[in-house]
């Protein structure tokens, strides 16, 4: 399930490092659980909406968030949790909650990517390298996450049959540093493709590209050649 957040306006500006916060929001609402140390079956983007200025991000007119989320049990704590504390950054809160629909997908699909993806290399003396868009290695690490994910789901059957790659066709393709608790992660701006069987399309969309997504890394947007146009439906906290 795919849920879009929107916020109201923030009330000052909001740091470049914000991406981690955002982790720290969605287990508040969530509460102790078993996702939290575990192999992220979700993924979330980044705020959209605001605008860039000396000192940070700035959302006047407030901002959207969209979280992705394969199994069902997580997004109705989510929800749960949301209504009892709206708080997200900066000042703003969940206004509302949409659920949005799931595309029909089939055997191949171009994504775009609302946050940074991330591939690592792990070294011989046990470091990691950083892969980017323009290293063919990357893509071999984009499949061998996403089939982990396809196995600890119990949708092992379908991962010799799915892969995921850069789509190198894209033009504007470039890479953005970004630091978590002091460490510098350095991702892809770049589409990626999923092959497989339609299953395994849809489950790469809610849970995303590459390491780290439960960090706010590889979140995954609609897909390039088209547009799923139904209205979401929202949730509304009842009033007392």
């Amino acid at each position: 399930m795919r849920l879009r957040l929107l916020l109201t306006p923030a009330c000052e500006p909001v740091p470049f490092t914000y991406p981690y916060r955002l982790a720290g929001v969605l287990h508040r609402w969530l509460g102790r659980n078993e996702w939290h140390d575990g192999l992220s079956l979700y993924s979330f983007g980044w705020l959209q909406g605001g605008r860039m200025e000396k000192g940070g991000l700035h959302f006047p007119k407030g901002a959207f968030w969209t979280l992705s989320f394969y199994e069902g049990e997580p997004v109705e704590r989510l929800v749960r949790g949301i209504f009892r504390d709206p708080t997200v950054i900066a000042g703003m809160a969940v206004a509302s909650v949409q659920t949005l629909p799931v595309p029909s997908f089939g055997e191949r699909a171009v994504f775009r990517v609302e946050s940074p993806v991330v591939a690592r290399r792990v070294r011989a003396d046990g470091g990691r390298d950083y892969l980017t868009w323009q290293d063919e290695a990357a893509d071999e690490v984009l499949t061998r996450v996403l089939r982990r994910k396809l196995r600890v789901a119990g949708l092992g059957h379908l991962a010799p049959h799915t892969s995921m790659r850069f789509d190198r066709r894209y033009r504007r393709a470039k890479t953005k540093l970004v630091r978590i608790k002091g460490i510098d992660h350095r991702g892809s701006l770049c589409p990626v493709i999923v092959e497989g069987p339609p299953e395994a399309v849809q489950f790469a969309w809610l849970v995303g590209a590459g390491e780290l997504t439960g960090c706010g890394f590889g979140a995954l947007g609609e897909p390039v050649d088209r547009m799923d146009r139904r209205q979401p439906r929202v949730f509304r906290q009842k009033q007392a």
